[in-house]
């Protein structure tokens, strides 16, 4: 059967509301009963969308696992960018973009695109062959943000970042043995930060094609964060500046 399967609450509806062209059929545990699913179901069926009502051993079967939530779609797949410039190409104000290098674990990916929709980042962009892609745990954990956020992934990233500074973008590296802390990058501009992997850091190569390099300062016990928390703080960081610099 044709079609990849997304499950969980978030994921479904975004689907249903942003391109329900594309899902197939959606699957309900005909156990839910609550308003939510009924909404859900309606909305589907005034779409002229087929709702099959299975029971929870069924659709723990076609979900491959029981953390669906009462809730899955076999969808079609949505068309991903392939180079930076259908990404920027037309965009008109500072753009906000978030580089991942190295981070492969579909919870942090998911939370990653979640953040970055949040704050209205352009794009998230990642190294092909070091990306885990947009799998059905990544949409679940996105809650949505999979198809809102562009996703690129990139067979060179040292060659996209070279593209990216080509439409006049400041790419800002974290790493927490930096010098220069997070406020000190002038972020009121086009940004793209640059997070790595949880443990390994930035690889050289990606470091090397950095603007300037910064830390989040820690204050607390813990050495270092999620990615995804970071992710979010640095967007957050532009965002605040942007703010601050129209205000003044």
């Amino acid at each position: 059967m044709a079609g990849i399967l997304i499950y969980g609450f978030h994921a479904v509806t975004s689907r249903l509301r942003v391109n329900p062209a594309s899902i197939e059929e959606i699957f309900v545990d005909a156990a839910r009963q609550d308003p939510r699913a009924r909404d859900l179901i309606e909305s589907a069926k005034q779409l002229g969308l087929r709702v099959m009502q299975i029971d929870s051993k069924r659709l723990d079967g076609i979900a491959g696992g029981p953390r669906h939530q009462g809730i899955a779609a076999r969808v079609g797949m949505v068309q991903q960018p392939r180079h930076i410039d259908e990404i920027l190409e037309g965009l008109s104000g500072p753009l906000l973009l978030l580089i991942l290098d190295g981070v492969q674990d579909p919870h942090n990916l998911g939370a990653c695109l979640r953040s970055a929709d949040a704050m209205g980042a352009n794009a998230v962009i990642a190294p092909r062959d070091r990306a885990v892609g947009l799998t059905p745990t990544v949409a679940k954990i996105a809650c949505g943000a999979a198809d809102t956020v562009p996703y690129l992934t990139v067979v060179n990233l040292a060659r996209a970042m070279r593209e990216i500074k080509e439409y006049d973008v400041t790419i800002i590296g974290t790493d927490g043995d930096a010098d220069a802390e997070l406020e000190s990058a002038d972020a009121t501009g086009s940004v793209a930060w640059v997070l790595g992997a949880e443990g390994t850091g930035l690889r050289r190569l990606t470091r090397d094609h950095c603007d300037q390099i910064v830390k989040i300062p820690m204050y607390g016990t813990v050495e270092s964060m999620n990615v995804s928390v970071s992710a979010g703080i640095c967007l957050y960081e532009s965002r605040r500046q942007r703010s601050s610099h129209a205000q003044s």
